[in-house]
């Protein structure tokens, strides 16, 4: 090929190979931002799963939470009118004059050991099933659990001391099936900083009914 030839195609072969290097060039650009598009896509992906896999914790936890209650408390009504029954056996008992405990009398006196046999047969079973027996004599006042009907003036306890239950109450887990209702002391030792004087509660109508 001659010189002049060679001279004629130069300028096209200058050409073509700054088209080549300008295609390079934004291949390169184009690669650049579709691998920033790939990043940031990945990263949305991993927030979703993240947020996925916490959502799925917290259904997992309170699903096993439901489950819990539901074992827990699923005789709550059933132990609540059983307590009802509890206590009528409890009142025949204590309706029994002392006279007639005392008389030998071998009929009768196989009868109240029977109505207390069942008494305690029936706590226990509820016993088993979650339900405590609260009698707080002697403890602190607490509104969650007790329900105060009058105050005892005794200066030989703490103010806001449980010195009297008149019915004791029953919880099951953490949930009252009903309060105790106590006598509270008043004018004992000043109250500690933060402790509030105990007002006389509302009548507990379930404990009314049970009465």
């Amino acid at each position: 090929m001659s010189d002049q030839a060679k001279d004629e195609r130069a300028p096209d072969e200058v050409e073509a190979t700054e088209a080549n290097a300008e295609r390079t060039e934004g291949s390169i650009d184009g690669d650049y931002e579709a691998l920033v598009r790939l990043l940031k896509e990945n990263e949305e992906l991993k927030d979703r799963a993240l947020r996925v896999a916490a959502e799925m914790e917290n259904l997992r936890r309170r699903t096993a939470r439901d489950v819990h209650d539901a074992r827990t408390y699923a005789v709550a009504n059933f132990a609540r009118d059983m307590l009802s029954v509890s206590d009528n056996l409890r009142r025949a008992l204590d309706a029994i004059p002392a006279e007639a405990k005392a008389s030998g009398d071998a009929g009768f006196k196989a009868l109240i050991e029977g109505v207390d046999l069942t008494e305690r047969a029936m706590l226990s079973a509820l016993e088993r099933h979650g339900v405590k027996k609260l009698t707080p004599e002697g403890e602190k006042f607490d509104p969650n659990f007790h329900q105060a009907m009058f105050e005892v003036p005794n200066p030989d306890v703490p103010a806001n001391t449980v010195v009297q239950v008149v019915q004791p109450g029953y919880s099951i887990g953490e949930r009252v099936l009903r309060p105790a209702m106590v006598g509270v002391a008043k004018g004992g030792p000043k109250l500690a900083a933060g402790e509030t004087p105990v007002e006389p509660g509302p009548v507990n109508e379930q404990a009314e009914k049970d009465a």
